[in-house]
């Protein structure tokens, strides 16, 4: 059964739109930013298997992985925290990532008015899904540091 997210977080999630994925291969830690589309706690993206991140991510599924704003004020900053493990997509699940992003995503929906670009850059990619393990939500309005873990078994 799919966790629901409490709604604050599940908002939070389909309010942004990139986040901060951290990996490690043979090359040592990396960081990446990609845009992402939520399906439940889960968070689908798509990227090139070439990219360091993903070549990363075929030796170690786990990860970490940041959301949040550009701050300036300290007592304002929210975001997302979270560490789980990438599984790449293939059929149905595939088909279903796509949908999803397309959805929050418009540019990359097989209808419309699509740029050539994205549809050549679109068949060179896969698409993966990040399943959190662990995931906090930080909301320094309710104090400096404030972070609540949010049960992955009942949201």
């Amino acid at each position: 059964m799919p966790v629901t997210l409490p709604q604050p977080v599940a908002d939070y999630l389909a309010a942004h739109h990139v986040m901060t994925l951290a990996t490690h291969g043979a090359e040592g830690p990396w960081a990446a930013a990609v845009f992402y589309a939520s399906d439940g706690c889960s968070l689908i993206f798509l990227s090139s298997p070439n990219t360091r991140h993903c070549s990363n991510l075929a030796l170690d599924a786990r990860c970490a992985a940041t959301i949040q704003e550009d701050y300036s004020d300290w007592a304002k900053i929210k975001g997302i925290q979270l560490e789980g493990r990438v599984t790449e997509l293939q059929g149905d699940e595939e088909r279903r990532a796509r949908k999803l992003y397309a959805e929050k995503f418009p540019i990359a929906s097989p209808l419309g008015d699509v740029p050539p670009a994205i549809v050549k850059a679109l068949a060179k990619v896969r698409w993966y899904r990040l399943v959190p393990e662990r995931f906090h939500f930080i909301d320094n309005s309710k104090g400096f540091g404030h972070r609540d873990e949010i049960d992955l078994e009942r949201g």
